[in-house]
């Protein structure tokens, strides 16, 4: 399961694909993302500081975007994520920021290398 969600994850247009079909076929893009209430960081191409290459179930997966990034991590149970609490907020956060801004990069970098470091996935 991780796999099919790491894969996910890593997909640049599947957020898009997963909101294109919850809404009944309008693209993304037709949508005020503001308007309702969501976070344009799942589908954000702004590209991070670094590719982060995360080996899990002996698969890479390179991280290289804040959408990619964001999905990674939040598309994990919360479960996987309670021993680092504090730090998953701060880099959902810095990737919602980011997505916003593309000057918040670094920021958003620094958090989620700090989150990858503790979760020792680096």
């Amino acid at each position: 399961m991780i796999q099919t969600l790491l894969r996910n994850a890593a997909e640049p247009d599947w957020q898009s694909r997963q909101l294109q079909e919850e809404v009944g076929g309008v693209a993304p893009t037709d949508l005020s993302l503001g308007g309702l209430g969501m976070s344009e960081a799942p589908i954000s191409r702004t590209p991070l500081r670094a590719t982060f290459k995360i080996k899990l179930n002996g698969e890479t997966v390179p991280i290289a975007t804040v959408g990619q990034a964001y999905r990674f991590i939040t598309n994990l149970s919360s479960i996987e994520w309670v021993e680092f609490r504090l730090l998953h907020s701060d880099a959902v956060a810095s990737l919602q920021e980011a997505a916003d801004s593309a000057m918040l990069k670094v920021q958003a970098t620094n958090a989620l290398r700090a989150l990858f470091a503790r979760a020792k996935l680096l």
